[in-house]
């Protein structure tokens, strides 16, 4: 009887392997990093992220006219009413939409995918835990979401410390270039958090976009209402131009919303609320809330959406 070795279906290509071992300290990187590859392949995603920063293409155009006229007073009278954090503040604002839609992509399908294909039965296989799954899923939407945010706003703050030292930029705000940086994470902690938070209710990806979709417009609405509702009362000002009571009431429910809050915060690191980019310009601004109010409930959800998440996955396999 031949042996084993000269038989026709032994399988002569295996040998052990004599590589280099690592111990499994960071296996949520290699689930952050699938994640992360997978929503920079969504259809639209760098359109989105471009379109996120337009803000400061337009400032940069009106720059240019400006620096271009033939009058030199020109210059002079536009950047000494300028206030230029205020810029940034608005440029954050205006990117809401479109870091919401980049949310929407990346974060609303990111575990309730994950439930329909029962893929949490491999994921939380032996060494991979629920914590490795959730921080993995977590970074997968935090990473790119603060990266879109954080680089158009130092390149623009880069232009501007290179070309408008002269006219104050500097000088205006010493700590500004540390005041953007928790401002531009704030987009990528919350979107994180409350995605993968609404996401693991869901053995659908659509319906958690959805229910995300839904949340956020309905709070823009409510916004909306409480926007027309600040202007309504502020005659109600008092002598020496401060708030009435009901303005202030108002003045925090403006920033109960998913863009809002973010918004919020943006005023408070900047410690700034918010202009126009000319002085005079018709322009509803809003007085930034309380931080000792905000940013306390800024955590209070993200630490909530992560438990709900954490909570809610489970390695279940479905048998029919």
């Amino acid at each position: 009887m031949p042996s084993i070795q000269n038989s026709p279906i032994a399988d002569l290509t295996y040998r052990n392997y004599d590589g280099p071992l690592e111990a499994p300290l960071f296996r949520w990187w290699a689930i952050a990093k699938m994640s992360i590859r997978l929503s920079t392949a969504v259809k639209g995603f760098w359109a989105w992220a471009i379109l996120s920063g337009f803000w400061y293409v337009i400032l940069l155009i009106i720059f240019y006219f400006v620096d271009a006229s033939p009058v030199p007073q020109t210059a002079t009278q536009f950047y000494s009413t300028l206030v230029w954090k205020d810029q940034f503040e608005n440029a954050f604002a205006v990117s809401q939409i479109f870091l919401f839609i980049l949310a929407l992509q990346i974060g609303a399908g990111t575990i309730a995918n994950d439930n329909r294909a029962n893929a949490l039965l491999v994921y939380l296989s032996k060494p991979c835990s629920k914590l490795d799954y959730v921080i993995g899923k977590w970074l997968g939407i935090f990473l790119p979401m603060a990266l879109v945010s954080a680089i158009p706003t130092y390149l623009f703050y880069g232009f501007c410390v290179l070309s408008y030292r002269s006219h104050g930029f500097l000088s205006q705000d010493p700590w500004l270039v540390l005041r953007l940086l928790p401002m531009v994470l704030v987009p990528g902690v919350f979107y994180a958090s409350v995605t993968i938070g609404i996401s693991s209710l869901f053995r659908q990806g659509r319906l958690a976009g959805a229910a995300f979709a839904g949340l956020y417009f309905f709070t823009v609405f409510f916004t909306k209402a409480m926007q027309a509702l600040y202007m309504g009362l502020a005659s109600g000002q008092d002598a020496d131009g401060g708030s009435s009571n009901g303005q202030r009431v108002v003045q925090n429910l403006y920033y109960c919303a998913i863009d809002g809050i973010q918004d919020a915060l943006a005023k408070i690191f900047l410690h700034t609320n918010g202009s126009p980019l000319l002085r005079g310009m018709p322009a509803v601004v809003v007085h930034r809330p309380s931080g000792w109010v905000f940013i306390p409930a800024f955590f209070a959800i993200c630490a909530g959406s992560v438990f709900l998440a954490w909570t809610r996955i489970r390695a279940v396999e479905v048998v029919g």
